[in-house]
């Protein structure tokens, strides 16, 4: 899943794809690179972001979506919001990459479920601004698991088929470099629940972390793409059925030769 920000401020590319013509460019650029779906954002959820209107999101995201179906390129649109999910599927949008787990807005599994399309379920605790406050867990792992599966209960008892949906743990949403490291070393809570689950690690701030330099500076954004792969060939040997990232060809690469071990079990 290639990341389509058309946003002013997101924590990697903010501002870098808010034109058209440059989001499209990226986009063909992508799915070249061998990207299955191209996610379109059109609200930042970095912490600390500020939120947008849903006709300013629907504004960002529905153009570039409509002129990347017609050149067939098959997209997601990355929304919590139901109208802005209905309008994207109605623009050509295939799938909905719902941030909130569907609490952030109680229409869109009626959205979801009268479009039939695939509906990923992240875990989520609360909007950008609240995040560090609801980093809080008796166990993370157990935690996340319950609170998906809680997710998944509330989306079927909707209406909406369990073949439908994807999971995604939420790494760093409310949740601690800590909190990351554990729900990845622990994957198999969740792919074992029977779902496609997708990983977003792409740069996020807990890798800078991890990679600070001797003095605790921290990796700047655009020099963690070398962990990312890592986490994505760590994914694809562990039963992820897809990651989130903004450097397409590495991932593509690195799922490959994951593909090729599995392939000589």
């Amino acid at each position: 899943m290639g990341v389509l920000n058309v946003t002013p401020d997101s924590f990697s590319d903010g501002g870098r794809y808010a034109d058209l013509e440059a989001a499209l460019g990226h986009a063909r650029e992508m799915t070249v690179a061998g990207a299955d779906l191209i996610d379109v954002g059109g609200e930042s959820t970095r912490p600390g972001a500020q939120r947008v209107s849903a006709s300013e999101e629907a504004r960002r995201v529905v153009p570039v979506i409509e002129l990347l179906a017609a050149e067939g390129i098959t997209t997601s649109v990355d929304t919590y919001r139901a109208a802005v999910a209905e309008l994207a599927l109605a623009s050509g949008a295939h799938i909905v990459n719902d941030v909130s787990g569907g609490l952030g807005d109680p229409d869109m599994a009626r959205v979801v479920r009268d479009a039939g399309c695939p509906w990923i379920l992240m875990h989520w605790r609360g909007h950008s601004d609240r995040m560090a406050e609801l980093a809080t867990y008796d166990d993370v792992v157990a935690d996340v698991r319950a609170e998906l599966l809680n997710r998944i209960d509330d989306a079927i008892a909707a209406g909406v088929d369990a073949g439908q949906l994807a999971i995604d743990p939420g790494l760093g949403f409310a949740k601690t470099a800590a909190h990351n490291w554990s729900l990845l070393a622990h994957l198999e809570a969740l792919t074992g629940l029977g779902l496609p689950v997708l990983l977003g690690a792409s740069r996020k701030s807990f890798l800078g972390q991890l990679l600070a330099d001797q003095d605790g500076v921290v990796r700047p954004t655009d020099e963690r793409g070398d962990a990312t792969t890592a986490l994505t060939a760590f994914a694809a040997l562990n039963g992820a059925w897809g990651v989130r990232v903004h450097d397409v060809r590495p991932g593509v690469d690195a799922a490959a030769v994951a593909a090729a071990i599995r392939a000589a079990r």
